[in-house]
């Protein structure tokens, strides 16, 4: 392992240490919606039939899926989200974004993508944002 692969391994572990707090205190702060509830009600949004059962949600959100079913029970309370059971497999559930779940997901995305601009793509090139694009994709690819 070179010092360059250290050094991208350290400065990815660096900049999500500094900007996920960073991110979730300017998202409450304009919208009292957490970072980890927008990321589960943007899942949810862009899933086929706004729905994902709890087991494809704790894959595909930022959260640990030890916290997703917590976080979903709290965005039930809220009337953000609704479970639904699974007519196939009664142990199972279905999580599904609701009406109210779309508008505060829409109220706090520019906040969030405005935080994104500013914090971290406002600080490279185009070609350097692509790049880290496609280099974590390439990650994730391979770990699927």
């Amino acid at each position: 392992m070179s010092d360059t692969d250290v050094a991208a391994w350290a400065a990815l572990l660096r900049v999500h240490a500094a900007l996920v707090p960073l991110l979730d205190r300017e998202l409450q702060s304009a919208t009292g919606l957490p970072l980890t509830w927008y990321d589960v009600l943007l899942e949810l949004n862009y899933a086929p039939d706004r729905r994902l059962s709890m087991g494809e949600l704790g894959q595909r959100a930022v959260v640990s899926r030890t916290r997703v079913s917590r976080v979903v029970d709290a965005l039930v309370a809220a009337g953000l989200v609704a479970r639904e059971s699974n007519p196939d497999d009664r142990r199972s559930a279905y999580a599904t974004i609701t009406d109210a779940g779309q508008a505060r997901l829409r109220e706090a995305a520019p906040v969030y993508l405005d935080g994104i601009r500013r914090h971290f793509t406002s600080q490279m090139s185009a070609g350097e944002s692509r790049s880290v694009a496609t280099a974590l994709e390439k990650v994730l690819a391979a770990l699927r």
